[in-house]
């Protein structure tokens, strides 16, 4: 199997002003060619240690790929460091540069004479069209190796990377390296782990646990010739993890919590309506972000003070005196207000402290309270959480969407 590396471009990438959302796009799309990508680097704005990086990898990869650097302005250096990398003059595409010159005065813009270095290419590669910017792709064959050089603009570099670059890296790869992820909740990462011992030691397919916010993905990873021959290998072992987590397994590959839910949900012809503090109205964003959500959620509120859990939902106010406004009673009473006001099969609620400082009445960060309510019953949950505030807020809603299709799977 042939290998790849992804070296990323940019001083700002390094000063963390942009992040970089181009190299996993494009570890992507090598897997998915069968071209194996075993190391992602990002260097700066600096000839000297991008040579150096790019020969590096040329040592070590079939296939180089860089993201970045390819304007017109002096720290725009990858096509430079490409060809000193490569052993190879730069030359001018005069073609190209025609095309440029035209290009800016059809639309009546100064030529800036430092444009024409978007023309120049190693003498061993070919420009690669670029529909959507001025800086052409560039791929290089030399001495048995690959460079494949992309813009760094999204606009220009998702359909150059998605068309032409994926076009050619398939008559490479002889095979497919697919992916496909098995979402988890409910139980942590080392239990997984732990309980599918036996899979993990497998080679082809492999089977990986990693950790997200409130939840675990399992990533089971086959190599084949074709994407249907690596499904047919990927199939029975998705059963097996089935029959050993059963329902902690709710949905695959980009299936959230929320859409899981609503399907769930709507099959039963069964509704919901929200009450939320803490969480400031997180809960109803994550449900009303799924398209069709209107079918299931009815609607919510955001009761962040306790003049409002007394004024929209009725909420008495001396048990809230009595037990405060993060507590399991005020929890199940925002849970069934929420139901009986809405109509809705279902009413979920969460109250709690999600900091950086303790509640006005003592209560710690992290502490959280969801309740969901139905015609038979209302339950409550307290949770103690950690993290950052952002965090607690994450995690809380992820526990009360997990709860409810706890409920809603039995009702």
């Amino acid at each position: 199997m042939k290998t790849a590396e992804i070296v990323s471009v940019g001083t700002e990438l390094l000063l963390g002003q942009i992040i970089d959302t181009h190299a996993p796009v494009m570890a992507q799309i090598l897997a998915e060619c069968g071209i194996g990508c075993q190391r992602r680097s990002t260097i700066g704005d600096n000839f000297n240690r991008l040579t150096d990086a790019l020969r590096e990898s040329l040592s070590r990869a079939d296939v180089l790929v860089t993201i970045g650097g390819l304007g017109p302005t002096m720290d725009d250096l990858t096509r430079d460091a490409i060809a000193a990398a490569l052993g190879d003059s730069l030359v001018r595409d005069e073609a190209y540069e025609a095309e440029l010159r035209a290009w800016f005065a059809s639309r009546n813009y100064e030529f800036a004479e430092s444009n024409a270095k978007q023309a120049d290419r190693p003498e061993s590669g070919v420009t690669i069209k670029n529909p959507f910017g001025t800086a052409p792709g560039l791929l290089c064959q030399k001495n048995g190796k690959v460079v494949i050089a992309l813009p760094g603009p999204k606009g220009e570099f998702v359909p150059m990377a998605q068309g032409p670059v994926r076009e050619f890296l398939e008559t490479l790869g002889g095979g497919v390296i697919h992916s496909r992820v098995l979402r988890v909740i409910g139980i942590g990462e080392s239990m997984v782990e732990q309980m599918l011992e036996e899979l993990m030691d497998a080679e082809n397919p492999t089977v990986a646990p990693y950790a997200h916010t409130g939840e675990v993905h399992l990533r089971v990873t086959a190599r084949a010739k074709t994407k249907a021959e690596a499904n047919v290998l990927i199939d029975p072992v998705e059963a097996q993890i089935r029959s050993i987590l059963g329902d902690h397994l709710y949905g695959t590959d980009d299936t959230t919590l929320e859409e899981s839910l609503l399907r769930v949900l709507e099959s039963k012809g069964q509704t919901v309506a929200v009450a939320e503090s803490m969480t400031g109205g997180q809960l109803a964003g994550r449900l009303t972000a799924v398209p069709g959500a209107s079918k299931v959620f009815i609607g919510g509120w955001v009761t962040y003070t306790v003049s409002m859990k007394e004024n929209a939902l009725g909420i008495p106010g001396d048990l809230i005196s009595e037990h405060g406004p993060v507590s399991a009673a005020v929890a199940e009473q925002m849970a069934i207000a929420a139901r009986i006001r809405s109509g809705a099969t279902f009413g979920i609620a969460i109250t709690g402290n999600a900091g950086p400082t303790a509640d006005v009445d003592g209560k710690p960060v992290g502490l959280v309270f969801i309740s969901t309510s139905t015609q038979t019953g209302t339950k409550v949950e307290e949770l103690k959480l950690r993290g950052t505030r952002e965090d607690i807020q994450r995690r809380a809603t992820q526990t009360a969407l997990s709860l409810l299709l706890d409920v809603a799977k039995v009702l």
